[in-house]
């Protein structure tokens, strides 16, 4: 089997979202258990492995990178079409539901990697569009131009410190990570402002419901954008001069969290060398790793004195 190949498993929950915004009724909420508590079995089912190929060509995860990229503006639109036709509905809620888990999900992993390729190209135009969707645009200004440059020092908002919580984490870092694009980029940042701003009112004028699930859904992709910051790098910290290693962020081997989100867990690899595709991110044996795979761990964060006590216990490791 060629080492692609499992990543295909990534595309069953937006597969299933769309498949059920099509038929409608009580079916649209099954990505929530699906996502929710039977990736966290299969999680903890897998197992882990160090198995990597960094030479391998790419052919076939470059292909599922942007699958997942076309997956995010396709489920909004279906989405909006069964607004249309149900209108606001309980089910419809469901629906709205596991379309963010998926545009968070699915656009974690093509905007993250996508945003790294070449300026104005169309796979750097995708991961705007995913992240348009989620009414993130700032993000690739923050997260290429001042995360990358001060990951794990206390200036960079997306790296949590021990002993804050998801929560606080989530309320701090939203604002002070727009507000440090601003300062990096003020005329993008504006422009990307001002484009999410015409899309609301677009929205609005066409139903305001599409507006309310439209915010809700970026609402819950953007809380999982920042579950992934908070946890790649809580309490994990280096001063102003100190270089980078691979023990200032968090990996994880977990197969299943591997596989669905194509090596995003292998995230000291990534910070090595941000232009480097996923499908070529090293397992390094000097940085700390996470006692479960991201999916377990999303529970656990939810739960700060469970998370606190897992983190410090793998630190001491």
């Amino acid at each position: 089997m060629n080492r692609w190949q499992p990543h295909l498993f990534g595309l069953l929950a937006p597969c299933l979202t769309f498949a059920c915004l099509l038929v409608g009724s009580w079916w649209m909420g099954l990505t929530i258990p699906v996502v929710l508590i039977l990736y966290p079995l299969l999680d903890r089912i897998a197992g882990t492995s160090t198995e990597t190929d960094p030479l391998q060509e790419g052919r076939g995860h470059n292909f599922i990178v942007h699958l997942h990229g076309f997956f995010v503006p396709i489920l909004l639109l279906t989405m909006f079409w069964r607004i249309s036709v149900d209108g606001l509905t309980n089910y419809v809620w469901l629906g709205v539901v596991s379309t963010g888990l998926i545009t968070g999900a699915s656009g974690i992993v093509a905007a993250h990697e996508l945003g790294h390729r070449r300026l104005r190209s169309p796979s750097w135009w995708l991961a705007r569009l995913d992240l348009l969707c989620v009414l993130y645009l700032h993000f690739t200004v923050e997260h290429n131009h001042t995360h990358h440059k001060h990951w794990a020092r206390p200036v960079d908002p997306t790296s949590s410190p021990w002993g804050r919580s998801i929560y606080v984490h989530f309320v701090r870092t939203v604002p002070l990570q727009v507000i440090g694009a601003w300062r990096t980029r003020r005329t993008d940042t504006a422009r990307s402002l001002l484009v999410e701003f015409i899309l609301l009112v677009v929205l609005y004028a066409l139903s305001p419901a599409f507006l309310f699930a439209f915010v809700v859904q970026a609402g819950i992709a953007v809380f999982l954008v920042e579950f992934v910051n908070y946890l790649q790098h809580h309490g994990l910290s280096r001063g102003p001069d100190e270089r980078p290693n691979a023990g200032h962020a968090w990996e994880s081997r977990h197969r299943w969290s591997r596989w669905t989100l194509l090596e995003l867990p292998l995230h000291p690899s990534h910070h090595l060398k941000s232009s480097t595709p996923y499908h070529k991110l090293e397992v390094y044996d000097t940085a700390p790793q996470l006692p479960f795979g991201y999916y377990v761990m999303f529970w656990a964060a939810l739960f700060p004195p469970v998370f606190h006590r897992l983190m410090r216990l793998s630190a001491q490791k």
